[in-house]
C-alpha cells in the first residue's frame, strides 16, 4: 500500500509534469489560449514613451473561472524549452522590480472579460538594455459547495484526486535605448523523417543587446524556377541572453516539390500589420 509520503510525491509531480506541458503546448498565436481562457495580446512590449500596456483576459468556457497573476522568471534553453529560474543568467535582467499590475486576482463568469493593467515604475533607474519578466496567469480550482463532495468508499486507504492545473504565461519585456541586437540563420539542413517527412533544421545566432521575435517562412524554388511555399510558423523568440536557439519545422508534403534537388530559401521578419522587417534570410541548395 502507498504510504502518505508517496502520494504526496506522486500528486506533486503529476501536477508539475501537467504544469509544464500545459505552459508550453500553446500555439504562436496573437490570441493565447489556454483551457478556456483567452489572452490579446501574447507579449507585452515596453519601449519608447510607452508607460502603460492592457492584457485583455476572456472566459471561453462554460463554467466561472478564477486566476492570480503572478511575475516569475524563465531561461529559455538553446532549443526553445523555458525553465524556471529565481536568479538571472550572466547578461540577463529581469523586469518584475519596474512593473506594477494590477487585479491580482481574475474571477470570469461564462463569457465575461476583463483588462489586466500593466505600468512601468521607477524608469529612472534603468540602464540601457532588455528586460524580461513573465506574468503568469494560473488557474485557481473553484470550491464545491458543501454537500457536492463525493463520498469516499472505501476509507481505509488513501485517496488521490488529481486535479489538473492550468497556466499560462506572457512574456513583458522592457526596452531601454537603442537596439543593437543582429541575427543570422545558420546551419540549415533537411532530412526524411521515417523517409517519408521532410524536417528543415537552423540554428538562430543572436548578438546585441536585445532579444528577437518574428515568424519564419519557408519556399521552394524548383530547378525550372518554380517557387512554392513549403512551411511557415509565427511567434520565434530568440530572448536574451542567448546566443543561439536551435530550432526545426516540417515542411509540407506537396507532390510537385521534390527535397532532392532545387533549393529552399528561408526568412525570419518582424510581426507587423503594416509591414514586416526582414530580420535575416538564408538559402540551401538541395542535393
Amino acid at each position: 500500500m502507498m504510504n502518505q509520503f508517496s502520494a504526496g510525491n506522486v500528486m506533486r509531480n503529476a501536477l508539475a509534469t501537467a504544469i509544464f506541458m500545459l505552459l508550453f503546448s500553446g500555439l504562436p498565436l496573437e490570441a493565447f489560449t489556454q483551457g478556456n481562457l483567452l489572452i490579446t495580446p501574447r507579449r507585452v512590449v515596453f519601449e519608447g514613451s510607452i508607460k502603460t500596456q492592457e492584457l485583455n483576459l476572456a472566459n471561453t468556457g462554460k463554467d466561472t473561472a478564477r486566476y492570480n497573476v503572478s511575475i516569475i522568471q524563465y531561461r529559455m534553453n538553446e532549443d526553445g524549452s523555458f525553465v524556471e529560474i529565481t536568479e538571472p543568467d550572466p547578461g540577463q535582467n529581469f523586469a518584475d522590480k519596474n512593473i506594477r499590475f494590477f487585479p491580482r486576482s481574475v474571477t470570469l463568469a461564462p463569457n465575461e472579460a476583463q483588462v489586466v493593467k500593466m505600468q512601468l515604475t521607477k524608469t529612472n533607474t534603468l540602464t540601457p538594455g532588455e528586460y524580461r519578466s513573465h506574468v503568469y496567469f494560473r488557474a485557481v480550482p473553484m470550491e464545491k459547495a458543501l454537500g457536492d463532495e463525493e463520498t469516499r468508499k472505501d476509507s481505509t486507504g488513501i485517496s488521490v484526486q488529481l486535479i489538473p492545473i492550468f497556466g499560462i504565461t506572457i512574456p513583458v519585456i522592457i526596452r531601454v535605448g537603442e537596439s543593437t541586437t543582429k541575427v543570422t540563420l545558420n546551419d540549415l539542413a533537411v532530412e526524411m523523417v521515417n523517409d517519408t517527412l521532410p524536417r528543415l533544421k537552423m540554428t538562430f545566432n543572436r548578438s546585441g543587446n536585445m532579444s528577437v521575435y518574428g515568424d519564419i517562412s519557408v519556399k521552394y524554388t524548383s530547378p525550372d524556377g518554380k517557387v512554392t511555399e513549403v512551411g511557415i510558423v509565427k511567434g520565434i523568440a530568440v530572448y536574451t541572453p542567448n546566443a543561439l536557439r536551435r530550432f526545426q519545422l516540417d515542411l509540407k508534403k506537396v507532390p510537385e516539390v521534390d527535397y532532392r534537388k532545387g533549393s529552399l530559401t528561408v526568412e525570419y521578419t518582424t510581426q507587423s500589420d503594416v509591414k514586416s522587417e526582414k530580420l535575416a534570410k538564408a538559402e540551401l541548395t538541395l542535393n
